[in-house]
């Protein structure tokens, strides 16, 4: 059990570190593209790829209650995170966004034990909220001294993770987490590339090549190869517990976004970094009922 725990923080942990470039590479890409544009078209980049591994390894076709989880998957994470995110990132910075987006283990948490009835400790439950809302006194503080409307978007996004992660979580006990987000892409893709090329509105030729190499690496890492290592590590570890690691993806993007867009890392970022790996190890260590 310990074994598998840990594998599956560590496995959470690099699907999170690939997850975390996502708004840097959003904002780059909506800068030049039409968010709608690099919602669909994301998802449809994703989908070829899930469409052409598909025709070398021929899985096995989900069963009617397997359809079922991976629709309402589909509208939290093909869907519902990338476009609220891309409309997000139009106006505000992917640091402020990351921290936002902290919220999502505590709601990850909440949904999978309201929906898959887990019994997390107190000591967890304790951990997620004090992580939560450290990322949230972080974002009033060193965001825009205050919540602004935007923050919405974010949070429904966040919600739409939440639900998306959770049953994705759960199809990783009975798939491979390879099948999980591929067939989730490939049942959609039909619907993505008619939205893709309705949302068309600039010959991606004159764009610049940031924005082209930031389009891909949503399309490719964030909206596919991520989810490998983060369904699989949600399988192995539980759902609530390893949803924790997500604490730290706010501060790896503000590492990401210092790198990519040249934003400031400053001491109090520093120090609610270290606030959040605390809890995030007292999370792991914690057992569950």
């Amino acid at each position: 059990m310990q074994t598998h725990e840990t594998k599956g923080m560590l496995l959470g942990f690099m699907g999170v570190l690939m997850f975390s470039l996502t708004l840097p590479f959003t904002r780059i890409a909506v800068a030049e593209l039409n968010p709608y544009f690099v919602t669909f078209g994301r998802s449809s980049l994703g989908g070829l790829c899930a469409l052409l591994l598909f025709v070398f390894t021929k899985p096995q076709r989900p069963t009617s209650s397997q359809l079922l989880r991976l629709s309402v998957m589909a509208l939290g994470v093909v869907y519902g995170f990338p476009l609220f995110v891309s409309l997000a990132m139009t106006t505000l910075p992917s640091a402020h966004g990351g921290i936002v987006l902290g919220v999502l283990p505590l709601a990850t948490a909440v949904v999978s034990a309201l929906r898959f009835h887990e019994r997390p400790s107190h000591m967890f439950w304790c951990s997620a909220v004090v992580g939560s809302l450290l990322v949230i006194i972080y974002a009033y503080i060193n965001g825009s001294g205050g919540l602004v409307s935007e923050d919405g978007l974010l949070f429904l996004a966040v919600l739409s993770a939440a639900i998306g992660y959770s049953e994705g979580g759960k199809l990783s006990e009975d798939m491979s987490s390879v099948e999980v987000i591929s067939w989730a892409l490939v049942l959609t893709l039909p619907l993505n590339l008619f939205l893709t090329y309705q949302c068309m509105d600039v010959d991606l030729r004159t764009v610049s090549t940031a924005a082209r190499v930031s389009f891909v690496y949503v399309g490719l890492i964030s909206m596919y190869v991520g989810f490998f290592f983060w369904y699989r590590g949600l399988a192995l570890g539980g759902v609530a517990r390893v949803g924790q690691v997500q604490l730290l993806q706010p501060f790896l993007t503000l590492v990401g976004a210092y790198f990519l867009l040249d934003e400031a890392i400053t001491a109090m970022n520093v120090g609610f970094a270290l606030c959040v790996l605390a809890v995030v190890v007292l999370g792991k260590k914690t057992r569950a009922k």
